[in-house]
């Protein structure tokens, strides 16, 4: 073989070898952790908007990706067992929607790439060294700039109900970032002269000793604090309607179930962007490279039917600053 032939023949055997291997990663199925403390039933309207995201990037689960979703059901202590099952799959990336489902993942393993959803306080809770350079293995979507919005949620409660003056307060001490909501709430309360009453309920079981308080103490409304379990749990939404009691939730989730009014983050369009985190990190970004994105969409949606149901009239003013209202 002369020696021009010999490079013409390696230089083809090592296109056919890329060629090969180009194909191989093609056709690789890449594994995806999803880890929540929300319950499967529940989380059905994002985790759709993360899949159809994902399906716009040229992901389709069951062909080229496999999900593999694990629900804490609201109870926190099962978190630490589901992030280490995931683990131990040898998934390629970990998508830790909550701060505690997002802390446990991180406690569980320091390689595998973990991407946040609605972390309250990335920074705070210690998942990320800062939002711009997150440093190991953890990024995503914050709701660091949703710390405020209780103060604003309790502001748009007070514009709906004038005259009240007492709100119960709905809380899970056990998320991390429930301080930082409480402080927002008791600034607005100084300054609308609203005065607070904070119940907590650490899981579901709980619950039923929040509502006999709240039953007892007859504030003229309520406020429930963004946490996993709490915030979309229709046991609170029914429980507001039953006792008439004005009730402002934290996500559209909850009044798509007939609780009354909601402001906060667009949560579908979080999951949304959580799939363009996959999607990079698939594709070979380290989360450290990847700075951790704020909410861009807020709402604020309004039940008629619910407050119909109450006896409550909505201002005309509340009325028109509403980005959604459902009749």
């Amino acid at each position: 073989m002369g020696k021009k032939t010999m490079v013409v023949w390696l230089v083809a055997l090592a296109l056919a070898s890329f060629r090969i291997a180009e194909a191989q990663q093609a056709g690789k199925v890449h594994q995806i952790g999803f880890l929540s403390t929300s319950s499967p039933s529940v989380a059905v309207p994002r985790t759709e908007a993360f899949r159809q995201a994902l399906q716009g990037l040229g992901y389709v689960d069951g062909k080229n990706i496999v999900i593999e979703y694990r629900y804490s059901e609201g109870n926190f202590d099962r978190l630490p067992d589901l992030a280490a099952e995931l683990v131990r799959l040898k998934v390629d990336l970990i998508v830790a929607v909550e701060t505690p489902a997002a802390l446990a993942a991180k406690k569980a393993t320091r390689t595998i790439p973990i991407i946040t959803v609605t972390a309250a306080d990335p920074v705070g809770s210690g998942l990320v060294a800062s939002l711009a350079r997150p440093g190991g293995n953890v990024t995503g979507l914050s709701l660091v700039a949703g710390l405020e919005m209780s103060g604003k949620q309790l502001e748009l409660l007070k514009e709906a109900l004038p005259k009240f003056t007492h709100v119960a307060v709905l809380t899970n001490p056990a998320n991390p970032p429930t301080a930082g909501f409480l402080k927002e709430a008791e600034l607005a309360a100084r300054l609308l002269g609203v005065k607070l009453r904070v119940l907590e309920a650490r899981d579901p079981d709980e619950l039923d000793g929040a509502f006999s308080a709240i039953k007892k103490e007859r504030p003229g409304g309520l406020l429930v604090i963004a946490a996993p379990f709490i915030g979309i749990n229709s046991r609170i939404v029914s429980f507001a309607t039953s006792n008439r009691l004005p009730a402002m939730f934290p996500y559209t989730d909850s009044v798509d179930a007939g609780g009354l009014m909601s402001y906060g983050p667009n949560q579908r369009d979080l999951y949304r962007r959580a799939a363009t985190y996959v999607d990079k990190i698939l594709k070979g970004t380290k989360p450290a490279d990847l700075p951790v994105e704020q909410p861009m969409k807020f709402e604020f949606v309004i039940n008629l039917k619910t407050a119909k149901q109450i006896g409550l009239t909505i201002p005309p003013n509340v009325l028109a600053r509403a980005d959604k209202v459902i009749k």
